[in-house]
């Protein structure tokens, strides 16, 4: 059965409430990493009833503790509201982390497809205003270009999401202005040093590997700590949109396994 949503209540400067589910079916010792997880679904309309994503399972399965947040259905899933919220349950958990002194378990945010964009606008503003406590940035083939121009997104239309991204796009952003926050799409960012270090993941046949790719590359540039997965075509990675899994769920935690090691040493 799957956990039931509850509310992670925020205090401090900053107070919201924040409906969440916590998985931890694989913790073992007593400082496992804890991961805020932000779903993806283009920017649409969420559904919290739904069932969790598989993404879930594989990071469970690596020891983590996740907390998957409902950002979409406080924020209406725009600009700013949705980053926002996202950053105040990864705020509300450091608060959560700090009170049990040192020692305390890494704290990531991870994101998939639209929640990849969520999560990596979180981590720019975590660096901003919680500097040194988020430990890294899991970015699965996160939708970060909205100009939608690479040559990989021309495979969109085989898989029925061009049209779903684009209207996805035009929902979180509502105007061009919205651009020149360097939150709201953090590849167009012009100062990405001093961010989390990241896990970027895709697979070759996927529509937004280009984009994936070239954030990561963006990232490593400006001395950010990044390691790059491209998992191989017919792996079933782009499941990962419509809440399927498949063989690359191994991957990931494995993926996931070796990141958390390196972040933590």
């Amino acid at each position: 059965m799957s956990p039931q949503w509850e509310t992670l209540e925020i205090d401090g400067p900053w107070k919201a409430s924040v409906p969440v589910r916590i998985h931890k079916g694989n913790v073992q010792g007593g400082k496992p990493p804890i991961v805020l997880y932000l779903k993806g679904d283009a920017f649409q309309q969420p559904t919290p009833d739904a069932a969790p994503s598989p993404v879930i399972g594989a990071l469970e399965d690596a020891g983590a503790v996740v907390v998957e947040a409902d950002y979409g259905s406080v924020s209406g899933n725009v600009f700013p509201k949705a980053m926002e919220c996202a950053f105040l349950a990864l705020h509300g958990l450091n608060d959560k982390l700090n009170r049990h002194g040192k020692g305390k378990s890494p704290l990531l945010i991870a994101g998939d497809e639209a929640g990849g964009n969520v999560a990596a606008g979180a981590a720019l503003k975590a660096r901003d205003q919680m500097p040194g406590r988020l430990a890294g940035q899991v970015l699965l083939s996160p939708m970060i270009d909205p100009m939608m121009t690479s040559a990989s997104i021309r495979g969109a239309d085989e898989i029925g999401m061009r049209e779903r991204w684009s209207d996805g796009w035009s929902h979180y952003l509502g105007s061009a202005c919205t651009l020149q926050h360097p939150y709201a799409a953090p590849c167009l960012c012009s100062r990405l040093s001093g961010v989390a270090p990241a896990l970027v993941m895709t697979s070759e046949d996927d529509p937004l590997r280009d984009e994936s790719l070239g954030y990561a590359d963006k990232l490593a540039g400006s001395g950010v700590k990044v390691t790059k997965r491209i998992l191989p075509a017919g792996s079933g990675w782009t499941g990962l949109y419509h809440g399927i899994g498949g063989v690359w769920l191994a991957s990931l935690c494995l993926e996931f396994s070796a990141f958390i090691r390196q972040v933590a040493s």
